[in-house]
């Protein structure tokens, strides 16, 4: 059970230069050994080129398997999409979120997680 009164807050952001998917695509956030995480929030905000997309993926480590969460999503120039509401994700040790795109450099993507020391938790 993971430790609820010792958490941490972490927040990341990528500048998106992979075009290609799974384990070639880029690593937004791994959740660390012996903690579980729950993300808070989930951004991709997409430069100047318009009309280009981005996939987000979760990479299962039970599993060993990539599922997508948002796939060839196609967004204008200048905006942005919020992939978070409730209910919240929750990721495990060696969990990932992995990104790629179209468009080399055109997408940032923001993540905040709240960490929770899990160290009894088994893979």
């Amino acid at each position: 059970m993971p430790t609820k009164d010792a958490s941490k807050f972490v927040t990341e952001s990528i500048n998106v230069t992979a075009t290609a998917a799974d384990a070639s695509a880029q690593l937004l956030y791994t959740c660390p050994t012996n903690f579980s995480a729950v993300v808070t929030f989930l951004l991709v905000s997409s430069g100047s080129v318009h009309n280009k997309v981005i996939s987000i993926q979760f990479y299962h480590q039970v599993q060993a398997a990539y599922k997508y969460m948002l796939r060839t999503y196609r967004m204008g120039s200048n905006s942005v999409f919020v992939l978070t509401n409730t209910p919240s994700l929750s990721l495990h040790q060696g969990d990932k979120l992995v990104c790629f795109t179209d468009s080399t450099g055109n997408f940032d993507v923001t993540i905040s997680v709240e960490e929770y020391f899990d160290p009894v938790r088994k893979l």
